[in-house]
């Protein structure tokens, strides 16, 4: 029992032990392949201030680019989910836009919108949106039909059949589109301080490795996963105090 509770820790732990001890056992160069040990040294090159400050860029926008993405895709996936005309007009554009490359098309949003936060928030909501949508619009649409047509013979209308049958029924493919989706925002927070940005945690991996610091953009790196792995867990606890029905019952 507790080799199947500390099972994780214990695999994370060995593999800082293997990758500190190859990188010295092979003298590997730090330029390429910092061992665990200087990456935590790197976290002290700099001021509390300066990864607050990198680190408060990232996020603001990471969370701003989320809950945008959200307040959009849920409408629109209740509409494809629920109309014929729409599904077959408006996701063939949506199919097209995820299609677009963001790195290609961040450039052009940044000399559309400007440098401010808004075009970084743009490209958040673009890698991010396409989860939620689909994985909602699929939850909905599979919705036992007995359900639907039962709400139906007691004359529910459109609204109350899609919000007290067919959104309840979706909550798990909701929940789970929304656990990937926000690890993609900080993904998308990242892409777009690579194109324009002069804080945040993307510019200051650039800048790191542009001094062959490393370390450094090691140390940020583990910033970036502590975010992610953050926000995955958020969603999961709202999921269990909000919507515990729709978990797994070990997972409860």
């Amino acid at each position: 029992m507790l080799a199947n509770r500390f099972a994780p820790l214990l695999a994370f732990v060995g593999v800082l032990v293997v990758w500190e001890a190859g990188c010295r056992l092979f003298d590997v160069p730090t330029f390429l392949l910092p061992p665990p040990s200087l990456i935590i040294k790197g976290f002290q090159e700099q001021s509390l201030a300066t990864w607050a400050a990198n680190t408060w860029a990232t996020l603001r926008v990471a969370v701003f680019g989320f809950v945008a993405a959200v307040v959009v895709s849920i409408p629109i996936a209740v509409g494809l989910s629920t109309s014929k005309l729409m599904s077959r007009a408006v996701y063939p554009l949506i199919v097209v836009i995820h299609s677009m490359p963001i790195v290609a098309v961040a450039p052009i949003i940044v000399v559309t919108l400007g440098t401010s936060d808004l075009p970084r928030v743009v490209i958040t909501f673009l890698i991010t949106f396409f989860p939620i949508v689909v994985t909602t619009t699929a939850g909905m649409q599979a919705t036992p039909p007995e359900l639907v047509e039962l709400s139906r013979s007691l004359r529910a209308d459109w609204v109350r059949e899609t919000y007290h049958i067919r959104l309840p029924f979706a909550l798990p493919f909701i929940f789970s589109a929304l656990k990937i989706s926000t690890t993609l925002s900080v993904v998308g927070a990242v892409v777009a301080e690579f194109v324009s940005a002069e804080h945040g945690l993307g510019y200051f991996i650039q800048f790191s490795t542009a001094y062959f610091k490393i370390n450094q953009a090691f140390a940020a790196l583990v910033v970036l996963v502590t975010i992610s792995l953050c926000f995955f867990q958020f969603i999961g606890l709202v999921q269990r105090i909000l919507a515990p029905w729709s978990l797994e019952e070990g997972a409860r």
